[in-house]
């Protein structure tokens, strides 16, 4: 039997956002109070920010997965994903405070860097993987305008310290890759994992 829709197995309102672009009706799949979800996202030490992604998006469908047996909800595929920031090898998670987007933003300014989006989808005993890769450059940014978007608040809860769909965008003068994938959920790699798991697109 096909599936007619997917779990969703994230908090961001964008990913909703982006799945319903592509016509997919899904139902969130988040997880309980007494989970730590946000010690998934803990980077190893020296760990490559793609091997990083990665393992996250694996532990947060692993996560989901155990969450779903144990509501005992209807079987339908899991979607998970992660984003992250890279410059060279550093990893940039979301902002502990204003301070932290401040120092993440300072050193993006006037640099290109990279936003690693990995999605991963579930579907009975299946599992499909794909990687988004994209390339985003700053201008040189002064302090006072990093003050003045990190005072919007924007920067938090985002990876990297900001939101390309925001007021970030004054800021950036290129993008290579895929919008919706620095956004956080690549539209023709999830359609495609989507399309492998039965849905109709």
């Amino acid at each position: 039997m096909m599936p007619t829709f997917v779990y969703l197995a994230s908090q961001s309102p964008r990913r909703r956002q982006l799945l319903e672009q592509l016509g997919v009706r899904y139902e969130l799949l988040l997880p309980d109070e007494s989970e730590d979800a946000e010690a998934l996202e803990v980077a190893l030490k020296s760990e490559a920010p793609t091997a990083y992604v990665i393992r996250v998006t694996g532990l947060k469908l692993d996560a989901a997965a155990a969450r779903l047996k144990r509501r005992k909800l209807k079987s339908a595929p899991i979607l998970c994903s992660d984003t992250t920031v890279a410059l060279e090898r550093t990893i940039y998670g979301k902002p502990e405070d204003a301070l932290d987007a401040q120092r993440m933003l300072t050193q993006l300014s006037g640099r290109t860097h990279r936003v690693l989006t990995a999605v991963a989808l579930q579907s009975g005993r299946k599992r499909f993987e794909a990687l988004s890769i994209s390339r985003v450059t700053f201008e040189a940014m002064t302090p006072a305008q990093i003050r003045a978007y990190v005072a919007t608040s924007e920067p938090m809860g985002k990876a990297g310290a900001y939101a390309i769909q925001g007021k970030a965008a004054l800021h950036i003068t290129r993008i290579d890759g895929s919008y919706s994938g620095i956004m956080g959920l690549p539209i023709r790699e999830t359609a495609l994992l989507l399309k492998n798991a039965g849905l109709k697109i």
